[in-house]
Protein backbone atom coordinates (compact mmCIF):
# COMPACT_ATOMS: atom_id res chain seq x y z
CA UNK A 1 0.00 0.00 0.00
CA UNK A 2 1.08 3.56 -1.00
CA UNK A 3 1.83 5.84 1.54
CA UNK A 4 0.62 9.71 2.24
CA UNK A 5 3.27 12.19 2.95
CA UNK A 6 2.09 15.70 3.71
CA UNK A 7 5.32 18.09 3.36
CA UNK A 8 4.80 21.69 5.14
CA UNK A 9 7.24 24.58 5.06
CA UNK A 10 6.24 26.34 7.67
CA UNK A 11 7.48 28.77 9.87
CA UNK A 12 8.23 28.55 13.49
CA UNK A 13 4.46 29.61 14.32
CA UNK A 14 3.41 27.53 11.67
CA UNK A 15 2.31 29.68 8.73
CA UNK A 16 2.59 28.18 5.19
CA UNK A 17 1.54 30.77 3.14
CA UNK A 18 3.64 30.50 -0.25
CA UNK A 19 6.91 32.72 -0.76
CA UNK A 20 5.63 33.30 -4.10
CA UNK A 21 2.20 34.94 -3.43
CA UNK A 22 2.08 38.59 -3.85
CA UNK A 23 -1.12 38.73 -2.39
CA UNK A 24 1.20 37.71 1.03
CA UNK A 25 3.39 40.98 2.54
CA UNK A 26 5.83 38.40 3.35
CA UNK A 27 6.67 36.71 -0.01
CA UNK A 28 10.28 35.36 -0.24
CA UNK A 29 10.61 34.26 3.28
CA UNK A 30 12.14 30.94 2.48
CA UNK A 31 14.21 32.58 -0.57
CA UNK A 32 17.35 33.31 2.40
CA UNK A 33 17.70 30.15 4.29
CA UNK A 34 17.70 28.05 0.94
CA UNK A 35 20.69 25.14 0.75
CA UNK A 36 21.68 22.13 -1.00
CA UNK A 37 22.03 20.61 1.71
CA UNK A 38 18.75 20.87 2.60
CA UNK A 39 17.34 20.51 -0.54
CA UNK A 40 19.06 16.65 -0.41
CA UNK A 41 17.29 16.31 2.92
CA UNK A 42 13.71 17.18 1.11
CA UNK A 43 14.56 15.01 -1.79
CA UNK A 44 15.87 11.94 0.75
CA UNK A 45 12.22 12.24 2.45
CA UNK A 46 10.39 12.73 -0.57
CA UNK A 47 12.60 9.52 -2.08
CA UNK A 48 13.29 8.56 -5.39
CA UNK A 49 10.15 8.40 -7.12
CA UNK A 50 7.36 9.57 -6.01
CA UNK A 51 3.34 10.75 -7.37
CA UNK A 52 1.90 13.81 -6.24
CA UNK A 53 -1.86 14.35 -4.37
CA UNK A 54 -2.89 17.98 -5.33
CA UNK A 55 -5.92 20.67 -4.47
CA UNK A 56 -6.93 22.12 -7.91
CA UNK A 57 -5.42 25.38 -6.54
CA UNK A 58 -2.39 24.18 -5.78
CA UNK A 59 -2.31 21.95 -9.28
CA UNK A 60 -3.03 25.35 -11.23
CA UNK A 61 -0.04 27.28 -9.35
CA UNK A 62 2.43 24.27 -10.01
CA UNK A 63 1.48 23.34 -13.49
CA UNK A 64 1.98 27.44 -14.74
CA UNK A 65 5.60 26.87 -13.36
CA UNK A 66 6.75 23.55 -13.07
CA UNK A 67 5.41 22.60 -16.60
CA UNK A 68 8.11 24.67 -18.32
CA UNK A 69 11.03 24.22 -15.65
CA UNK A 70 13.19 22.01 -18.00
CA UNK A 71 16.25 20.16 -16.31
CA UNK A 72 17.70 19.88 -12.46
CA UNK A 73 16.28 16.70 -10.42
CA UNK A 74 13.51 18.40 -8.45
CA UNK A 75 11.79 19.87 -11.41
CA UNK A 76 12.28 16.22 -13.78
CA UNK A 77 10.98 14.11 -10.65
CA UNK A 78 7.46 17.05 -10.21
CA UNK A 79 7.28 16.59 -13.85
CA UNK A 80 7.47 13.20 -14.17
CA UNK A 81 5.26 12.25 -11.65
CA UNK A 82 1.88 11.15 -11.94
CA UNK A 83 -0.36 14.03 -10.41
CA UNK A 84 -4.05 12.95 -8.82
CA UNK A 85 -6.05 16.23 -8.39
CA UNK A 86 -8.87 16.75 -5.94
CA UNK A 87 -10.64 18.90 -7.95
CA UNK A 88 -14.89 19.66 -8.96
CA UNK A 89 -13.66 20.74 -12.29
CA UNK A 90 -11.94 18.22 -13.81
CA UNK A 91 -11.32 20.37 -17.34
CA UNK A 92 -7.89 21.79 -17.95
CA UNK A 93 -5.80 19.15 -16.60
CA UNK A 94 -2.97 19.61 -18.84
CA UNK A 95 0.55 19.06 -16.68
CA UNK A 96 0.59 14.90 -16.81
CA UNK A 97 0.41 12.52 -16.29
CA UNK A 98 -2.68 13.44 -14.64
CA UNK A 99 -5.78 11.52 -13.35
CA UNK A 100 -8.85 13.62 -11.07
CA UNK A 101 -9.56 12.02 -7.97
CA UNK A 102 -13.51 12.21 -8.91
CA UNK A 103 -16.69 13.63 -6.75
CA UNK A 104 -15.46 11.61 -3.72
CA UNK A 105 -12.41 12.88 -2.61
CA UNK A 106 -11.59 10.64 0.33
CA UNK A 107 -12.70 7.43 -1.70
CA UNK A 108 -10.03 8.82 -4.84
CA UNK A 109 -7.13 8.46 -2.41
CA UNK A 110 -8.20 5.45 -0.74
CA UNK A 111 -8.16 3.98 -4.13
CA UNK A 112 -4.89 5.28 -5.50
CA UNK A 113 -3.52 4.89 -1.89
CA UNK A 114 -4.58 0.62 -2.49
CA UNK A 115 -3.03 0.63 -6.08
CA UNK A 116 1.03 -0.03 -6.58
CA UNK A 117 3.28 2.66 -7.17
CA UNK A 118 5.46 5.22 -5.57
CA UNK A 119 4.25 7.16 -1.90
CA UNK A 120 1.60 9.99 -2.79
CA UNK A 121 2.92 13.78 -1.76
CA UNK A 122 0.95 16.36 -0.71
CA UNK A 123 2.51 20.10 -0.62
CA UNK A 124 1.09 23.20 0.06
CA UNK A 125 -2.94 22.08 -0.36
CA UNK A 126 -3.79 23.67 2.43
CA UNK A 127 -7.88 23.09 1.77
CA UNK A 128 -7.19 19.37 1.26
CA UNK A 129 -4.78 18.25 4.03
CA UNK A 130 -7.62 18.79 6.41
CA UNK A 131 -9.88 16.51 4.88
CA UNK A 132 -6.43 13.95 4.72
CA UNK A 133 -6.44 14.11 8.45
CA UNK A 134 -10.18 13.78 8.84
CA UNK A 135 -10.41 10.88 6.76
CA UNK A 136 -7.34 9.14 8.51
CA UNK A 137 -5.32 9.27 5.44
CA UNK A 138 -2.43 10.21 6.30
CA UNK A 139 0.77 8.32 6.79
CA UNK A 140 3.52 10.74 7.48
CA UNK A 141 4.02 14.44 7.79
CA UNK A 142 6.97 16.01 6.91
CA UNK A 143 7.78 19.34 8.61
CA UNK A 144 10.05 21.93 7.12
CA UNK A 145 10.52 24.14 9.56
CA UNK A 146 11.79 27.62 8.90
CA UNK A 147 13.65 29.93 11.95
CA UNK A 148 11.45 32.76 11.46
CA UNK A 149 8.34 34.05 13.14
CA UNK A 150 5.75 35.45 10.41
CA UNK A 151 2.61 36.50 13.02
CA UNK A 152 0.10 36.10 10.01
CA UNK A 153 -1.19 33.72 7.10
CA UNK A 154 -2.30 30.52 6.10
CA UNK A 155 -1.56 27.70 8.86
CA UNK A 156 -0.39 24.31 8.58
CA UNK A 157 -2.67 23.14 11.71
CA UNK A 158 -6.15 23.87 11.62
CA UNK A 159 -8.64 23.49 14.09
CA UNK A 160 -10.45 21.08 11.98
CA UNK A 161 -8.12 18.81 12.86
CA UNK A 162 -8.82 15.84 15.42
CA UNK A 163 -6.17 14.80 17.99
CA UNK A 164 -3.86 12.49 17.16
CA UNK A 165 -0.39 11.11 17.83
CA UNK A 166 2.85 10.69 15.84
CA UNK A 167 6.37 9.77 16.32
CA UNK A 168 10.00 11.21 14.77
CA UNK A 169 11.37 8.95 12.66
CA UNK A 170 13.73 11.39 11.39
CA UNK A 171 15.00 14.94 11.87
CA UNK A 172 18.14 17.02 9.72
CA UNK A 173 19.26 20.34 10.24
CA UNK A 174 20.48 22.36 7.42
CA UNK A 175 23.67 24.96 7.66
CA UNK A 176 20.51 27.48 7.45
CA UNK A 177 19.33 26.78 10.55
CA UNK A 178 15.87 24.98 8.89
CA UNK A 179 14.97 21.60 10.47
CA UNK A 180 13.27 18.63 8.34
CA UNK A 181 11.47 16.45 10.41
CA UNK A 182 9.74 13.55 9.58
CA UNK A 183 6.85 12.06 11.77
CA UNK A 184 5.03 8.64 11.05
CA UNK A 185 1.07 8.28 12.13
CA UNK A 186 0.85 6.47 14.98
CA UNK A 187 -3.18 7.39 15.79
CA UNK A 188 -5.65 8.82 17.70
CA UNK A 189 -4.56 10.76 20.54
CA UNK A 190 -5.35 8.43 24.00
CA UNK A 191 -4.07 9.85 26.98
CA UNK A 192 -5.14 8.64 29.90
Amino acid sequence: MRKVKIFAYISLDGVMQPPGDDDYANGGWMTPYRSAAGAEAVAEAQGERFDLLLGRRTYDMWSGYWSKAKGGPFADALNAAKKYVATHRPAGLEWGPVEALGPDIAEGVRRVKSEDGPDLIVSGSTTLTPVLFDEGLVDEIVLIVYPVLLGRGKRFFSDRVDPREFTLVNTKASPTSVLIHTYRHVGSLNRV
